[in-house]
Order: C-alpha cells, then structure tokens, then sequence
C-alpha cells in the first residue's frame, strides 16, 4: 500500500503546481485588461480562442490519460506497450488535426470569424495539438510517481509566458518611437492580441524539450490489439470530458455568433474578463479539494462510505459559500483585477460564482454512478445540462448579451446537479446533512442579499464601510462554520 506520508506529499506538490499556475496565469488578467482597450474587442478574441481550445484539448486527448491509468494497472499488460500505444494514438490524431486544419486554414478561419486572421487559428491549433501530446507524457510522470519533474515542466510554460506577456504589453509599446515598423506589426496583430498565441505557441513548444527522455516510448512497437482494447474502454470518457467542457466554453464559443460583429467581441471580452473574478471561486474550492480530499479518502477504512461522501459534501459547501461570499464582500477592492473599462459586467460576478458552486456539487455527486458502474448516466447528466445551457445562450444573447452566458451556466449546471441528486438516491443513498447545508445555505444567501441590498446607487455607501459591514457578516458566517468543524 502506498505510503500516506509520500502520498501526501505528492498530492501537496501537484496541488501546488496547479493551483499556484492558475493563479499566476490570472496575473495575466490585469495586465491584459489595462492593456487592451474594452472597446477594441480584443479581449474577446483571447476568451474565444481559448475556449476552443479548451474543447479541441478533450476531442484531441479522447480519454487516454485516464485510459492508460486503467491499463497500467491491469493484471497482463506491459506498462511500456500501454504508454507507447497511448502515445502514438494521441501523436497520430494530433499530427492529422493540425494538417487538417492547415490545409483547410482559410475557411476554417472565415468560419470561426477571423478570416482577417488566420495565422491565430493555425497557431492555436498547432498549441492544441503539442498541449494534447504532452497530456500524455505528463500523465506518463504521474503514473511513474514523477511530482517534481512534473511541477517544474508545468512551471516551465508558465513562467516563460508571464515574461513574454510582460515584454508584450510593457516593453515593446515603450520602443514604438524607435522602431515604427514594430507600432505596424503590433497594430495589425489587433493591439499585441495576437503576440499573445505566439508566445504561447513558443512556451509550449520550450515544454516539449523537457520531455526528450517520456518521447521514447514513441520508439516502442504499435499493438493494435492493445490500442483496439482501449479505444473500447475510452470513448464514453471522451463523451463525458467533451459534454462537461461544452458546459464551460460553448457559451465562449457561440457568443460571436449569437451577437456577430464587434459589438459581440467586446460584450464577449468584457464577460471573460469578469468571469476571471467569478474563477476565484473555483480556485479557492480547487485548493479545498486538494487539502481535503487525501485526509477524507485516506482517513476512512471503507474510502467509498456514504458517511465520508456525505461529509465531504457538507465541508465542500461551507468552504464554497465562504468563498463565495469573500468575493461579494471585498468587490470594492477585487474588481481591480481589471480594467475600470469591463466594470459594466460586474453584475454577473455572483452569478457564476453560484454556477461553479452548483458544477462543484454535481462533481461531488458524481460519486454515485462512479461506484455503481453506471457511468452512462453522468452522459445522460451533463448532456441534458449542456442542452440547456446552449438553449438558453441562443435564446437570450440577442436580447441580453453577457447576461445570458451568466444564466445559461447557472441554469445548466443546477439541471445537472438536481438531476444527479434525485436520481442517485435511487442507486446509491448518501446520508447527506441537509439541515446544516440548508442552514449555511440560507445564512450565505441573506448575507449576499443584504450586501446587495447596501450597493444599490440609491444608498451610495463608501466602499471602505460596504466592506467593514461585509467583513462583519463574514465574521459571523466564520463563526458558524468553526462551530460546525468542532
């Protein structure tokens, strides 16, 4: 059996390395917002981008990280044929993805709207395809135990990009009067948007050097049988990763077409950029999760016991809404983070919030069809929460813009959420703490209602007093959730 000191330790530094990399990649929010005028639209380019991305990243991986785990550690296969099997299926679908796309590059690129662009959509495309190869190879550093080899490639993109962004927006605008030639190209590439793929392109491709030794297993011989045994055992995961990604990009992706022109990129840049506050959220639960997990999982002799299911929702929820209500309290000072020019999208702030929440207790949920076997229904779940979100984005976007995608994730995720619940008390009972979470629930939801009530224009309260009252109403809500720890 594993050890648990050693598991914690592992757990702390891939914790680390993701948690403080998403954190250090925010930093980029700011600096891109104060950058990039809201009303040049700018911004939307970046958030639309990269929610394709985001999807191509799960088409192009297909579930193989999470299959080569499973025949890994299956009694008769070779280790060594399961990782170069992977690998070369991964690397094949990648090489054809991005000939594809370079071959069929202009209209791909006037269908998305960037036919005045198209060197962005080849360069994503060539970033999708090396992210999705090194999924592999990082996967392959996991299963072999490799956690600081594994945090410093992952650091090794990040920093690098931080300091190419920074030259980006920072330096090179400074050296216009000298170099007019640099003004034009920074100009055509839409204010130095499009340096930003080019410096991901180049850090990604600086990632991939680091993994010369995990690129022999593309040395190792093709079994077919192998690869036909996993492709069977992965296609409902790709199903599943790409239902659940729709539900985090599909509104990134269909707002340009919803509300086309610029008009629809700069509402779209000023929500992604409001949207990277909500995020907070996830992160701080993120960061729960990691903390909370080993000592749930690995605290409990029978790790699957409702009991410990039931107590890491409770726990899950306290923290969230704590969070929650962190980011509507110190709003004066948080919205900084971006440019005074995206403030208009504020509003929706608490909204997706509330949806991240809602996507986190579906993940919690999660557990009953994971340990009956009836994964189907996770399919079932998210494609009918991806549904509505996508109908509610069509709907609306033309009447209420960004508004729409704030509904349309809170709409979506809460169907999947109370789907998950009353279907999987069927299958699977999960003594859930109901009269606690309600508690917390309604306690969280009068403290959001009463700092709203207090930012209404009418009242004009000084930011520093909304949030010495805000800091009081946390306080008590602390207090409650110290008394529910003890």
């Amino acid at each position: 059996m594993m050890n648990l000191k050693s598991l914690a330790k592992d757990t702390a530094i891939y914790g680390l390395s993701s948690i403080v990399g998403r954190f250090l990649n925010y930093l980029l929010v700011p600096l891109y917002t104060y950058k990039i005028a809201a009303s040049s639209g700018g911004y939307g380019i970046v958030t639309n981008l990269y929610a394709y991305t985001a999807l191509l990243l799960a088409l192009l991986t297909f579930g193989m990280e999470t299959t080569m785990f499973r025949f890994s550690n299956k009694d008769g296969e070779d280790k060594r044929s399961v990782y170069g099997t992977s690998l070369k299926m991964v690397g094949g679908v990648c090489l054809l993805f991005v000939a594809a796309v370079l071959v069929f590059l202009g209209p791909i690129s006037g269908a998305m709207g960037y036919a005045a662009h198209p060197e962005y959509v080849g360069c994503m495309a060539i970033i999708v395809a090396l992210d999705a190869f090194q999924a592999i190879m990082f996967s392959k550093l996991r299963l072999d135990r490799r956690p600081i080899k594994f945090m410093c490639l992952k650091f090794a993109f990040i920093i690098p990009n931080i300091l190419l962004n920074l030259i980006i927006f920072l330096v090179l605008p400074s050296m216009f009067g000298t170099h007019p030639g640099l003004e034009e190209a920074y100009q055509h590439f839409n204010g130095g948007v499009g340096f930003i793929f080019f410096a991901n392109l180049a850090c990604t491709a600086l990632v991939t050097l680091g993994f010369i030794p995990e690129l022999k297993g593309l040395g190792v011989k093709f079994d077919g049988a192998l690869a036909r045994r996993m492709l069977k055992y992965t296609w409902p995961l790709l199903i599943l990763s790409l239902v659940g990604i729709l539900n985090q990009v599909a509104d990134k992706i269909l707002f340009p077409k919803l509300m086309p022109g610029e008009e629809g990129l700069v509402q779209l840049g000023i929500y992604g950029a409001c949207v990277k506050i909500a995020m907070i959220v996830a992160l701080l639960t993120q960061a729960f999760r990691y903390a909370y997990e080993p000592i749930v999982f690995n605290g409990s002799r029978d790790k699957n016991s409702p009991e410990t299911l039931a107590d890491g929702m409770k726990y899950f929820i306290i923290f969230s809404l704590l969070a929650f209500i962190a980011v509507v309290v110190y709003m004066p000072l948080l919205r900084h983070f971006i440019q005074p020019a995206y403030w208009e999208g504020l509003g929706v702030v608490p909204i997706v919030m509330m949806a991240e929440i809602f996507m986190g207790i579906y993940f919690n949920l999660s557990f009953w069809y994971k340990l009956t076997d009836k994964t189907w229904w996770g399919a079932i779940m998210s494609a009918i929460g991806a549904a509505v979100m996508i109908a509610v984005n069509v709907l609306f976007v033309p009447k209420i813009g960004y508004w729409a995608c704030a509904w349309g994730g809170f709409a979506g995720y809460g169907t999947a959420m109370l789907l998950s619940f009353f279907i999987g008390r069927r299958y699977f009972s999960v003594p859930y703490d109901g009269k606690t979470i309600l508690g917390f629930s309604a306690l969280a939801l009068g403290i959001y209602a009463a700092m709203s009530a207090l930012a209404m224009p009418a009242i004009d309260l000084n930011p520093w007093l909304f949030m010495a009252i805000g800091t009081v109403l946390l306080g008590g809500y602390s207090f409650f959730v110290w008394r529910a720890l003890r």
